[in-house]
Parts: structure tokens; C-alpha cells; sequence
């Protein structure tokens, strides 16, 4: 039993399932301040019309639950740097360590002190103020994966730092955070959080709608996750098509792995799939785009793209970002065809088919899988550092050894296959409750229009 491998399964599993809830939140935290504006707008033209209001209630418990999830999850991860990966901050703690201090003083302290307003202040202060600690909320989100990011990116990109006895020393902090994959690595996940909320929110409101739901809130929802997916994911495709060419640049290695191009040439095929071979290093059972992917990545069918025998030893394993890049992209043409026929069936006949509210229910985590094959892709193509260039992932390792680690590991996949459950089930269970409950009709005026009235 290797004890590095056990700690990098260790620390992927806390980290795949703590991302599962900020790719969430970040997003739908924006999406319940636009159900606020529309709301108080919509007031001052229909008072007692509570459509936008319910959907806001609705949507505000699956946020606070997603966002208690990924902060309890986000305590554990953090105990590994000290348990497992010593040598992590010993290197560069002198970076890593403010960037993460920055990320809790600014934006987790933002969300937690106004989280409480926007979730129980909504009868105790006046509506300015509950719809300024929305949007404080929402922005706080942002600003966490603002600072997690340019840590992140950091670490495969760094720049603005100094060597000094084998220490990583801060020279310019302006470098350090928008590095040279920041950018690109920021919106890139900030589109992909726009995904996901806006699938959970369609594919929860497709479910009620299933269950013989027809509440004027449940139509304002479900047009909203819609509708919001079918205009990010063609954002996110061309996002994604720049980050590609950033880390063709900065990480040629990781893009020769995601290709499974193995030799340094033009006229480089697009491989629809493959079985990439390490031992013999080449691929078996190939079909692809003959010169796609010098194409893509350099925009010509002879395009010379780089091959991993030119990177012999520091290279990433290939197998896992090969597939993982072909699930994230797979993934994305479907949400693009699913979002665009579902808003063309809402656009002109107000209602989705029977079929397609399939479709979405079943999608309505998908957001989850391509995030984390993105984030595969990304922090397995970082291998066999765990900064690049700088200090390589054995070297960070603890001496704890291999039992202990499987041990706990096996506890934490357990805990956490049982909370996914749970999660899923609570999430499932507000849809039914909606579905079933009796909600006063959003175009008839309510008790005076009060939230009371709505509740």
C-alpha cells in the first residue's frame, strides 16, 4: 500500500465532495437576487403577485442547506494540509497561507454575517435591507472563489514569488493573484457554477411540474434555469476553448495528455475515444477527426501539438484526463442541446413534452459531473506537482503511514456517500411538499401582501 497514494485519494475525495456545494451556492446565490429584484419590481406593478417571492423561498432552503454542506466539508479538507501534506505549506505557506486567510476574512465572513438576514430577516427588516444581504451573500460567494482560484491557479501557474533557501517567498502579490491562468481559471469556474444551479434549478422545477405542479412561481423558475443554461453554456464553450489555448501555453504537457497525443507533429487527430496505453505509450482502439485537434488548439489542420514522450517522467497519468476531458466536454454539448430545446418548448407552448421533463429531471445534477471532471482535469494534469515546477507531490507528503490513512479514507467515503444521499433526498423532498402543498394563486392579491400571506 502507498502511502502518497492513499493521502492524494484522501485529499480528492474531500475536495470532490466539498466542490459539489460551492459550485452551487456561488451561482444560485445570484440566481435568488434576481428572484429578489424581479419580486420587488414586480410589486410596484401587481401588488400581491408573489410568483418571484415563492420562488425565492423555495430556492433560499436548498441554499442554505448546500451552503452549511460546503462549509462543514471545506473544515475537514483544510485538516489534511497539517495530517497529510506537510510539506505543502512548509514550501509555500508563505503564499498559500494569506491567499486562504484572505478567501475567510473577507468573503466567508461577508456570507456568514448577512447569510442570517437573508434567510430569517425577511419579516424583521425593512425589504432594502433583506434584498442588500442577498446580494451581499451572493457577491461573498463570488469573492470565495475569487481568492480559491488564485490560489489554484497559482499552483499551476505560479508567478510574483521567490526562491529563498528552498523557501517560496510572496515578491508581488498583483502577480501572485492573477497569475497567468487566473483569468481564464476564475470564469471558466464561475460559468460552470452558473450551470450547475441553473440545471438544479430547472431539473427540480421540471420534477414539480411532473408531479401535476402548476403554480405561476414554479413557471418563473423553471423558465429561469432554462433559460439561464441555454445562454451560459455557449459562454462556457468558448470560456472553454480560451482556457484550452492558455494551458497549451503554460501546461503543454497536461493538453498532450488530454489529446492522448503521445508524438510532437502536425495534422494531430481529435480523438472521439481511445484506450491510451502508458506501458507501451501509444493508444489502442482509436477513432477520431483526422487534423482536428491541430485545429482547435492551433487553429490550422498542420498545427503542430506537443506529445507527451517529449515530457517523459513529468508528465500527468493519462488515462484519467483523457477521459475525464471527453466527459466534461460530452457533457457540455448536452446541456447545450437539452437547454435550447427546452427553451424553445417553453418559448413558443409555455410547457416542456413529457420526454424532455424527463430529460431535465435526470439532468438535473449533471452540473456536478462535468465539474468534477473538470476539476480532474485540472488538478490530476498539475501531477507530479503539486506546484508546478516547484515542489512535487511525494516530496509534501507526511510520514503517516498507509493504514492510517486507508483507514480514515474508507470513513470519509462512507460518511460522505451517506450525506450525498441524504442531501439528494432532502432536496427531493422540498419538491414533493411544493408539489403537493396548497400555495395561494401568485396573480390573486394576497392578506394586504405581505410575506405573511405568501409563507
Amino acid at each position: 500500500m502507498d502511502a502518497v497514494l492513499f493521502a492524494r485519494l484522501q485529499f480528492a475525495a474531500n475536495i470532490s465532495f466539498h466542490i459539489l456545494f460551492p459550485s452551487i451556492t456561488i451561482a444560485l446565490g445570484w440566481v435568488l437576487f434576481y428572484f429578489k429584484l424581479r419580486h420587488d419590481d414586480l410589486q410596484a406593478k401587481v401588488p400581491g403577485d408573489m410568483r418571484w417571492w415563492l420562488a425565492y423561498r423555495f430556492w433560499v432552503k436548498i441554499f442554505a442547506l448546500s451552503f452549511a454542506m460546503g462549509v462543514v466539508s471545506g473544515i475537514t479538507m483544510s485538516f489534511q494540509f497539517g495530517t497529510n501534506w506537510p510539506g505543502y505549506m512548509e514550501k509555500v505557506g508563505n503564499v498559500a497561507g494569506p491567499l486562504l486567510a484572505y478567501e475567510v476574512l473577507t468573503a466567508f465572513f461577508l456570507e456568514a454575517v448577512f447569510l442570517g438576514i437573508m434567510l430569517f430577516g425577511f419579516k424583521r427588516v425593512p425589504n432594502w435591507v433583506h434584498s442588500t444581504a442577498t446580494f451581499l451573500v451572493a457577491f461573498g460567494t463570488t469573492l470565495s472563489a475569487f481568492w480559491i482560484l488564485a490560489l489554484n491557479s497559482w499552483m499551476q501557474t505560479p508567478a510574483g514569488y521567490v526562491m529563498r533557501e528552498g523557501i517560496v517567498h510572496a515578491d508581488d502579490w498583483l502577480a501572485i493573484i492573477f497569475n497567468p491562468s487566473f483569468s481564464y481559471r476564475l470564469v471558466h469556474m464561475l460559468l460552470a457554477s452558473g450551470l450547475t444551479a441553473a440545471f438544479l434549478v430547472a431539473g427540480v422545477s421540471a420534477l414539480r411540474w411532473f408531479w401535476g405542479e402548476r403554480s405561476d412561481d414554479l413557471k418563473a423558475a423553471l423558465k429561469t434555469g432554462t433559460y439561464l443554461a441555454a445562454i451560459l453554456i455557449p459562454l462556457q464553450i468558448a470560456a472553454g476553448d480560451f482556457h484550452g489555448l492558455n494551458t497549451l501555453e503554460h501546461q503543454p504537457q497536461k493538453v498532450a495528455a488530454m489529446e492522448g497525443n503521445w508524438r510532437t507533429g502536425g495534422n494531430v487527430p481529435l480523438l472521439l475515444f481511445a484506450w491510451p496505453d502508458e506501458a507501451l505509450r501509444e493508444n489502442r482502439f482509436e477513432v477520431g477527426i483526422p487534423g482536428g485537434a491541430s485545429l482547435i488548439l492551433r487553429h490550422s489542420p498542420a498545427g503542430v501539438v506537443p506529445g507527451l514522450n517529449d515530457y517523459a517522467g513529468e508528465h500527468p497519468p493519462v488515462a484519467p484526463l483523457f477521459f475525464a476531458f471527453r466527459i466534461m466536454v460530452g457533457l457540455g454539448l448536452l446541456m447545450l442541446a437539452v437547454s435550447w430545446a427546452g427553451s424553445y418548448y417553453l418559448w413558443r407552448r409555455g410547457e416542456m413534452p413529457r420526454l424532455l421533463q424527463r430529460v431535465f429531471i435526470g439532468m438535473t445534477f449533471s452540473g456536478w459531473v462535468a465539474t468534477l471532471a473538470g476539476w480532474y482535469v485540472t488538478e490530476i494534469g498539475r501531477q507530479p506537482y503539486l506546484v508546478a515546477g516547484i515542489l512535487r507531490t511525494e516530496d509534501a507528503a507526511s510520514g503517516v503511514p498507509a493504514p492510517m490513512i486507508g483507514l480514515s479514507l474508507t470513513l470519509y467515503l462512507i460518511v460522505y456517500a451517506a450525506l450525498i444521499v441524504a442531501y439528494i433526498g432532502v432536496v427531493t423532498r422540498l419538491a414533493q411538499r411544493a408539489a403537493k402543498g396548497q400555495k395561494p394563486s401568485a396573480g390573486k392579491p394576497l392578506e394586504a401582501g405581505t410575506f405573511a400571506a405568501a409563507e
